[in-house]
């Protein structure tokens, strides 16, 4: 009856001390809260860090640069339901529970030509641009 007494005051005591030196202090502190219109459903970073990617319920992926301004959309449609950022930063995978499906999209951007020098008429279908600078 002795050890059972004992056992019975010093687990306690044992699981408190546990508990005391395994629990550290977490400090944290909000740097930037996007304000974003539409419920978000899922977030992802792109590798090198240029892009926040913000899967919204309205079924729009919101681009956001790392200063938090919003830089473009990209409709995906509301059956889409979390996203993942794929080997490259242009490639996300989309994924959709109710259709059971895994999209990989690749994002496309515009590039300016405004303000460059041209050769021909200025309304001409096709554009050339030619980066020889490039190395």
């Amino acid at each position: 009856m002795n050890n059972k007494l004992v056992a019975f005051l010093l687990i306690p005591l044992i699981v408190l001390t546990f508990f005391s030196f395994s629990s550290a202090g977490v400090e944290w502190d909000v740097v930037k809260t996007l304000k974003i219109e539409r419920i978000p459903l899922d977030v992802a970073v792109s590798a090198d860090g240029r892009w926040l990617y913000v899967l919204t319920d309205e079924g729009n992926i919101h681009i956001y640069a790392p200063d938090g301004t919003l830089k473009d959309k990209v409709e995906v449609g509301k059956r889409v339901d979390g996203m993942n950022v794929g080997p490259r930063d242009d490639i996300l995978i989309l994924t959709s529970k109710k259709d059971k499906t895994v999209q990989v999209i690749t994002l496309l951007q515009d590039i300016s030509i405004s303000g460059s020098p041209f050769k021909g008429p200025a309304n001409a279908p096709v554009v050339m641009a030619v980066f020889s600078d490039f190395q």
